[in-house]
């Protein structure tokens, strides 16, 4: 292994051997590949650790003589936090460019849908399940998003915080659509009750299990399991579940052509986020000192949050037969959740 400066005990130039020493990078660290990506050198090394380069521990502790970011802030365990890279690579420009490119073509889609006068053509019934139940799903991805916001901050390297935090965007992001959207075709509909979507959140009996699962997520205090349970569990199991497998499915079925490329973007940032989630659990799960703990400590994440995430879906299940077309059957939808997650779970070597 490399010498650095924590382990000779300097920091005086020349004192340590590192990756690309020799050269005029100034790189600190291995890159992953033959040469470091832009997403590399803007995210590797950026967060201290005095177990690399900072031989003077912390600059700044806690009260309680915990340094600024501490390995115990979740239950896993890793022989080097610092080997994750997130597959999408996304760092702060990156992100704020295809945000960016989001927006503008959610606000396009609307804009000209409304010019065209197509919500006015919405089946009536259809109208009613977007206020209520397109108004209430806004508050799970709300909450999901205000989980991983809170998550991001005890993660112990800048890489898995940047994919926390940018996972945390898409979902207040698609909330935020997702008000505004239904804000701007309510305009254009008689009798629209802005208020509709929250009353059944908080009311429904249909939405109770969908809130407990979701608040249960948010009241986790390991970070990680915050993030594994959203993009391992939840996500499949209800998200896609609902998102695709209700208003993508039954939306043109009722006249209505503008919710599913409103929802279709969060379909992409799911892909995003599970495979960074995926890649990091999965060194966790195959660590060589402690892949059988973490394995052990997984299963009863899947255990914990797949029995809640079964409850909401199971919860979900009237809606299906809400619209006057039905063209996927819940039961269908269900199956295919039950494969995805299946699919989900055996890269990892987990079972259900």
């Amino acid at each position: 292994m490399p010498a650095t400066s924590s382990s000779v005990g300097s920091g005086a130039a020349g004192a340590a051997i590192f990756a690309d020493s020799d050269s005029r990078k100034y790189r600190y660290f291995d890159p992953k590949g033959q040469r470091a990506t832009h997403y590399e050198d803007v995210t590797v090394d950026v967060q201290p650790d005095p177990e690399r380069y900072l031989i003077q521990d912390w600059i700044i502790s806690f009260s309680n003589g915990k340094g600024a970011y501490i390995k115990d802030n979740t239950a896993a365990q890793s022989s080097n936090w610092h080997a994750f890279r997130a597959p999408d690579q996304e760092w702060e420009r990156t992100h704020y460019q295809r945000q960016s490119k989001i927006e503008t073509m959610v606000q396009s889609v609307i804009t000209n849908a409304r010019r065209a006068g197509a919500p006015k053509t919405f089946d009536k019934v259809w109208v009613k399940i977007l206020q209520a139940h397109l108004g209430a799903w806004k508050h799970a991805e709300f909450g999901l998003g205000t989980s991983l916001m809170q998550a991001q901050r005890y993660g112990y390297t800048q890489m898995i915080n940047n994919a926390t935090l940018t996972n945390s965007s898409y979902k207040l992001r698609l909330a935020q659509d997702i008000t505004l959207y239904l804000a701007e075709i309510g305009m254009d509909i008689d009798s629209w009750d802005d208020e509709l979507g929250k009353k059944h959140w908080l009311e429904d009996g249909i939405w109770q299990g969908t809130r407990e699962a979701v608040e249960t997520i948010m009241g986790t205090a390991d970070y990680l399991e915050q993030y594994f349970a959203i993009n391992i569990i939840f996500e499949p199991l209800v998200g896609e579940l609902f998102r695709s497998g209700f208003l993508m499915q039954a939306a043109a079925a009722n006249h209505d052509f503008i919710t599913p490329p409103v929802v279709s973007a969060a379909e992409a940032d799911y892909e995003r986020n599970l495979a960074n989630t995926i890649d990091l659990i999965y060194l966790l799960a195959n660590d060589e000192k402690h892949g059988a703990a973490n394995r052990k400590l997984f299963q009863g994440w899947v255990k914990k949050h797949g029995a809640l995430a079964d409850k909401a879906a199971i919860g979900l299940q009237p809606i299906w037969s809400m619209p006057h077309s039905k063209p996927i059957s819940f039961t269908d939808v269900r199956a295919q959740s039950e494969e995805r997650i299946g699919q989900i779970l055996g890269e990892l070597g987990l079972k259900r």
